[in-house]
């Protein structure tokens, strides 16, 4: 079998900064439902596509290909009263971006008098990003799957 539309591909991936310094890899492999489900970088899905259980894909990938540029408009100030206490950089929460009204990960990025900076951009974003990966299975996706939009795995769920 090949990868190709409606298929659930299983992949080991690593993900690579420009500098070839290593950001994540998998220790199992990961499933994602193939054929523009967003279930995977859309350049990464093309050449994927055709490929059988083995084959390899080393795929370089632009910010815009990947977690999209860095926005400076997603980075805000707010009052530290806002906050739970015990805060700390690091910490994640969703709130709405300003513009958009659009859910966002907002990631606190620096506390200082009584003022809490949060930026709502991904991570990565505005990073350039290798992604390797080999395909370690395919499979028919079933129709509720493809009604679904996304791979259920072994442990299939429930909405």
């Amino acid at each position: 079998m090949q990868v190709a539309q409606d298929t659930v591909v299983s992949l080991h991936y690593e993900l690579v900064d420009s500098q070839g310094e290593l950001i994540e890899k998998t220790d199992a492999p990961i499933e994602y439902l193939h054929g523009g489900y967003d279930g995977i970088f859309a350049l990464v899905e093309q050449v994927l596509q055709g490929k059988s259980v083995g084959e390899s894909c080393d795929v370089y990938l632009q910010p815009h290909d990947a977690f999209g540029e860095y926005d400076e408009s997603l980075v805000r100030i707010e009052p530290l009263a806002k906050f739970p206490p015990k805060l700390e950089v690091g910490m994640r929460f969703e709130g709405e971006a300003e513009s958009s009204g659009e859910a966002l990960v907002y990631t606190v990025t620096d506390i200082a008098e009584e003022k809490v900076v949060v930026d709502g951009n991904h991570p990565l974003a505005g990073m350039a990003l290798r992604f390797h990966c080999t395909v370690h299975s395919i499979r028919a996706a079933t129709a509720e799957e493809m009604a679904h939009g996304h791979a259920h795995g072994a442990h299939d769920h429930h909405h």
